[in-house]
């Protein structure tokens, strides 16, 4: 008898083993698709077309608060920095120095300034607010177009850059603002608006578009927590170089 029932376990552990290997098999596919359905979910829509700059997490000035008693920070003024998009250099703003070497020239493209780096300008000679006031550059202009980036594939008319009042991008405190952002005063959270893209007369007579994505750090696209890292600016742009007003940078 018993060697009856030892016969018998030895003929069924091939199927035992296979069952069990089935099972695991069958584990592994079921967690491979639940990991695959997870992560089509939780992608975000790609930054990245191949022709643009993208720009991740540049650290504005993280040090300055405006209120007092903030941990690792000081109350006072953010220091605004400069941005060369031929190169992606920040330039730092900290000292007369530093504002005498820079802002007069028409070495820079844009600045970020005003509370958390938030406000945006153009390098430009006859807006007040911009740090290139009285500069070099004197035939810059921005232009928003309520369209998304992709969509926006030729630069306005040069009569349209003309006519533009747009001296700032920052917050946008109603439907017709240029802002790129809306503040909330209860949440003292920033969220960044859909769908405008500002194109720009550069110093060098170029023309490019921008798109201000995201002032929190890692671009998350729900902030609800008002000490989530920042100013972090995740950005993109594209300057055509050939001097044309073709802009566009997908199939």
């Amino acid at each position: 008898m018993m060697k009856t029932r030892d016969m018998i376990i030895n003929e069924l552990k091939p199927l035992i083993a296979w069952g069990r290997m089935g099972k695991c098999l069958f584990g592994i596919v079921v967690l491979l698709t639940m990991c695959a359905c997870g992560k089509d979910n939780d992608v975000a829509p790609p930054l990245e077309d191949g022709r643009s700059i993208v720009i991740y997490d540049l650290p504005g000035d993280t040090e300055a608060s405006m209120g007092e008693g903030v941990d690792g920070k000081e109350q006072r003024d953010a220091y605004t920095f400069l941005f060369r998009f031929r190169d992606q250099r920040q330039i730092w703003i900290k000292t007369k120095e530093d504002s005498l070497k820079w802002l007069k020239t028409l070495d820079w493209d844009i600045a970020f300034t005003r509370e958390y780096n938030s406000e945006v300008h153009i390098n430009n000679a006859q807006h007040t607010r911009s740090p290139g006031f009285d500069g070099l550059a004197t035939n810059t202009a921005v232009v928003m177009i309520n369209q998304s980036y992709d969509a926006v594939t030729i630069a306005p008319s040069d009569e349209e850059f003309d006519k533009s009042n747009i001296d700032r991008i920052g917050w946008a405190f109603s439907e017709s603002s240029s802002g790129w952002f809306r503040y909330s005063l209860d949440t003292h959270l920033m969220q960044p608006l859909p769908n405008r893209t500002y194109v720009i007369r550069l110093p060098n007579g170029k023309y490019a578009k921008l798109q201000l994505i995201n002032a929190y750090k890692g671009n998350p696209p729900v902030v609800t927590n008002m000490n989530w890292p920042a100013p972090y600016f995740t950005f993109k742009y594209y300057v055509q170089e050939d001097g044309s007003k073709n802009l566009k940078t997908s199939e």
